[in-house]
Formats: structure tokens, C-alpha cells, sequence
């Protein structure tokens, strides 16, 4: 259900952008507003997991996704709807770490890597299913069923959740860390806001009057509110260093052990998680758009072309345990991301030429057949090393990371998309003769503001449009724009995977130097 519903609005995008009139920036808030709230409680709800119990707050967190859900789907207004989505980010943010840490406790041994092998093929196959599901819904009922469908789920969910979850705890009594909780709240939700923001309000200074949550930012303030909340998430999350060592030295409670960042595979296999979830959300939140606006297909079309990365996640899941046992969980994961990373180069190599939509799909399978390896075994082998006594702690990490990723993957490709049309656009409808330099100027806001939507728009006017009988030449040159500014969004997503790359070399590396411990006992951290 979480996975799904952070990939599901890939597709189903376009859909919403034509019913609410969302804008670039709305479109982005879909995806990295839910990952902000996500990213920003992550840690609270681990610890909160450790302490009062990860069943209780596992079946909390479905419960107000599930409720999340039923506003979203009702929603008359853009607002509505991303508030809805921010909400459903609180209720994620109570079930990712708590399923995490309540494997991490309850099955050790041979039962412990089948586990994580499971919970990561699922994760990789609901990130590829997602946009197919969102595609089919979307044209064969209507987008907001994309979210009614979390309804039945979530009621099964929670019925098999308390006949069969074990309730499990960190077995932690040295004290509630408030003011730990506070500060990751602010640091991490500042920093993911001010990353999203900033490209469209401007990085120092605001491009004009910007409206926040009601009230309006003046230009004439002469700082952009991005700066001011990455200056805060920034100054936050240093004083929550601080604040958390000092604790930790006096043996007190603590939001965010950093204690765990000394074990070598927890370290690089975060770095390793947060830079391919950059360029995973930067795929999956560009390709869509490009399907539907530039290549003329139907969203549920389009559905079923991003869904290839669902044939080769399944495969390669299936394959990724047996392979973890023949070669290691780590290699595994380099193998995967190799080839999330050709596919992707690929991909950017060959869309400024219009390739085939056969080509396209067979690239994404190739790349779903990447993330399947890698995410099956990533989580296992960052959480081999960790005490379970700490498992929620690590796990919300280990989540955050992630979430952080995401989020900025996805403000990445809307920023350089935009900056793609800036540039692209000028240059495509320079080649129509009778097209000024001042209707290139406002086709660069109409591409940013609808994202790429105007594309159709002019399609379906025909001649009968603005630009007259240039109207279908017009459409096929913002194509082409649309074609080059993906392409480059592409080069950017495959140069955070290499970085991924890198960090899973240095994984392999530290787990071929120490003991897997997930033969230990279950320890002080049982069934509660």
C-alpha cells in the first residue's frame, strides 16, 4: 500500500493535472509533499515504534493512511487533495520502519534473508506495478480510484495485522527524547521543502509573489522562503547532532543513534539507498508525462509501458535470493544497480531521437530488472550489522534516506525539466517559421505551468488554435523539447545512480569484512 500509492501518482498524474489544473510544482507536491511528511516523521515513528510497540504503531499508521485515502479521493481542489497526501505521508511514516524493525525481530537466521528477500521483491514489485494500476484505474473508472482502492486493503490489512503481527519493542525505559523529535521533525522536513521549492521560487531570492499555505511571500522580501527553511532544516539537524551525542554520552534516550553510522554497512548502504532513490523517483516522475504528453499515448498506455520495470523486478526478485546465496546479498546489490545504470544511459542516449515505445519498455524491464535485485537484498544487507535492540531506530533510517532521496529525485526532474524547456523550447519553435520570440516565451511558462499538458492542448486544437495552420507543427516541435528536456533529466537520474554504484562497491566491500550476525538470538528485543 505505501509503495504503491508513492508511485501510483506517476501515471495517474497527467489525469489530475487536466481535472484540478495542477501546475509543474503542484504536480511535483504529489509526489515529494507526501515524501517530505514521510521523510520528516520517519525517525519519531521509530523511535515511537521501539518504545510503545511496532504492531500498535504499524496498525495506527494503516489506519490514517487508510483515512488519507478517503479525502484524497474526494478531493474538489488541488489543495485538498495534497493535504490529503500529506496526511497519507504521516500514516507511511508509521508503517515503512515498523515492518522493517518487526522482521528484523522476529526471524533470525535462513527464515531472517527469506524475509527481507520477500519484503524487498514486494517493495520492488508495488514501485513497477504502481504506474500500470494507476494507468488502468484512471482510464477504466476515473483517478480518484487510485486512492479508493486503499480502502479494502487497508481493512484486510488490519484485520490479518491483529490476528497474526507479533507485538514487538526495543525494551528501552531510559526516557522519551522530545526534543529530539522535535528538531528531526524541523531539520528534515525544511531541508526536503527548501529542496523542492527552490527551483521553482527561486534558490536566494523569490522570482515573484509566492503563495504558502494561505499567505503570500512578497518579492519584495528579497529572500526566498526555500533558503530561509534550507538555512533552518540545515542549523535543525545540526543541533539534533549535537543534541543527540550528548544524550547518547549520558546514557539517555535518543531519536537518532549515530552510533549506528560506525557500522560500515549501515553507513555506505544509506549513502547507497538515498542516492538510487534520487534517481529511481527522478525516472518514474518524468518518463509518464513524456508518454502521455509528448508521445501521444493514453495513460493507461502508458501504464502498461512503465510497467515493464514490474516483469523485470518480479524476475529478478524471484532470482535474488538464490542468487544472494551464490555470490552475496552485496554483490547482488552492485549487480542490480549496474544495470538500473545502463538502462538508464541508455534511455537518455536514445529519446532525443524518438525512439520506439517497444524500445522504451524493454529499457524500463531492464531497469526493473535492476531495481529488483538491488532493492530485494539493499535492506537486508544495511541491517545485517545492527543490534535489534535498535532495529526501529535503523530501520527509520534507513527509511528516511530513502524518503529524503525520493523527495529530491522527484523536485530534481521537475527543476530540470524546467530548465530543459527553457532552453529547448526557444530552439524547437525557432524552426516554425511565422512562431515569435515572444510566443516562445509564453509556450516556456505554458510547458512549466501545465507539465507538458499544453502539448495535447495545442494537438487537439488542430488549426483552429492560436498558432492557426502551425498549430500541429508547434505541437510536434514541443514534442521534441519534451524529448531532450527528459533526456537530460535522464543523465541526471544515471549520474546518482553511478554515486549509488560507488556506495554499493563500498558496501560489498565492508560486508566481505565482517561477521553476517543474523544467526544471533533473538535477544533482549522479543515478542513484547
Amino acid at each position: 500500500m505505501i509503495v504503491l500509492d508513492g508511485t501510483v501518482i506517476s501515471v495517474t498524474t497527467p489525469a489530475m493535472v487536466d481535472d484540478l489544473g495542477l501546475t509543474l510544482s503542484g504536480a511535483q507536491w504529489l509526489s515529494s509533499g507526501y515524501a517530505v511528511v514521510f521523510a520528516a516523521l520517519l525517525l519519531t515513528s521509530g523511535r515511537l515504534g521501539d518504545r510503545y510497540g511496532r504492531r500498535l504503531l504499524f496498525l495506527l499508521g494503516v489506519a490514517t493512511f487508510a483515512a488519507a485515502s478517503l479525502i484524497a479521493a474526494g478531493a474538489q481542489e488541488s489543495a485538498e487533495l495534497l493535504g490529503a497526501r500529506l496526511v497519507q505521508g504521516m500514516g507511511g511514516a508509521m508503517v515503512l520502519p515498523s515492518t522493517l524493525s518487526t522482521l528484523n525481530a522476529t526471524f533470525r537466521g535462513r527464515d531472517r534473508a527469506v524475509a527481507f528477500g520477500l519484503w524487498g521483491a514486494v517493495m520492488a514489485g508495488a514501485a513497477a506495478i504502481g504506474p500500470l494500476l494507476g494507468g488502468w484505474l484512471a482510464t477504466a473508472f476515473d483517478w480518484r480510484w487510485v486512492f479508493l482502492i486503499n480502502l479494502p486493503l487497508a481493512a484486510l490489512v488490519l484485520g490479518l495485522g491483529v490476528r497474526f503481527v507479533p507485538e514487538t519493542t526495543g525494551g528501552s525505559g531510559r526516557g522519551f527524547d522530545l526534543l529530539g523529535l522535535v528538531l528531526s521533525v524541523v531539520g528534515l522536513g525544511s531541508l526536503v521543502f527548501g529542496l523542492i521549492e527552490a527551483p521553482v521560487v527561486g534558490w536566494l531570492r523569490p522570482r515573484a509573489d509566492v503563495e504558502l499555505f494561505g499567505f503570500t511571500w512578497p518579492q519584495q522580501a528579497g529572500v526566498s522562503p526555500a533558503l530561509i527553511a534550507l538555512v533552518l532544516g540545515a542549523l535543525a539537524t545540526i543541533l539534533l547532532g549535537v543534541v543527540e551525542r550528548g544524550r547518547a554520552r549520558r546514557g539517555r534516550a535518543v531519536v537518532a543513534d549515530l552510533s549506528l553510522f560506525a557500522v560500515p554497512t549501515f553507513a555506505w548502504g544509506n549513502l547507497t539507498a538515498a542516492m538510487v532513490a534520487v534517481g529511481e523517483f527522478a525516472v518514474l516522475f518524468g518518463l509518464p508525462l513524456y508518454l502521455v504528453y509528448a508521445e501521444r499515448l493514453s495513460i493507461l498506455q502508458a501504464g502498461w509501458v512503465v510497467a515493464a520495470m514490474a516483469v523485470g523486478a518480479f524476475v529478478a526478485g524471484a532470482r535474488a535470493r538464490s542468487l544472494a546465496g551464490r555470490f552475496g546479498p552485496a554483490r547482488v546489490v552492485t549487480l542490480g544497480l549496474s544495470l538500473e545504470l545502463v538502462a538508464t544511459v541508455v534511455a537518455a542516449v536514445v529519446l532525443p531521437s524518438g525512439p520506439p515505445v517497444p524500445l522504451i519498455a524493454a529499457l524500463l524491464a531492464g531497469y526493473g530488472l535492476g531495481l529488483g535485485l538491488a532493492s530485494a537484498q539493499l535492506t537486508s544487507v544495511v541491517l545485517r550489522d545492527v543490534p535489534v535492540s535498535s532495529s526501529g531506530a535503523a530501520a527509520a533510517t534507513q527509511s528516511t534516506v530513502r524518503q529524503l532521496g525520493s523527495a529530491f529525485g522527484a523536485a530534481l526532474a521537475g527543476s530540470v525539466l524546467a530548465i530543459g524547456f527553457a532552453i529547448t523550447v526557444p530552439q524547437r519553435l525557432g524552426l516554425v517559421a511565422g512562431v515569435t520570440g515572444d510566443d516562445a516565451t509564453v509556450m516556456i511558462d505554458y510547458m512549466t505551468g501545465t507539465a507538458g499538458a499544453v502539448i495535447a492542448w495545442i494537438r487537439a486544437k488542430g488549426t483552429q488554435g492560436h498558432f492557426g495552420v502551425l498549430g500541429p507543427q508547434v505541437a510536434d516541435q514541443l514534442s521534441i523539447a519534451f524529448a531532450q528536456s527528459a533526456s537530460a533529466m535522464l543523465w541526471t537520474a544515471a549520474a546518482f545512480i553511478a554515486l549509488g554504484l560507488a556506495g554499493a562497491l563500498a558496501v560489498e566491500r565492508a560486508s566481505g569484512s565482517r561477521p553476517d550476525r543474523s544467526s544471533e538470538p533473538l535477544g533482549s528485543s522479543g515478542r513484547g
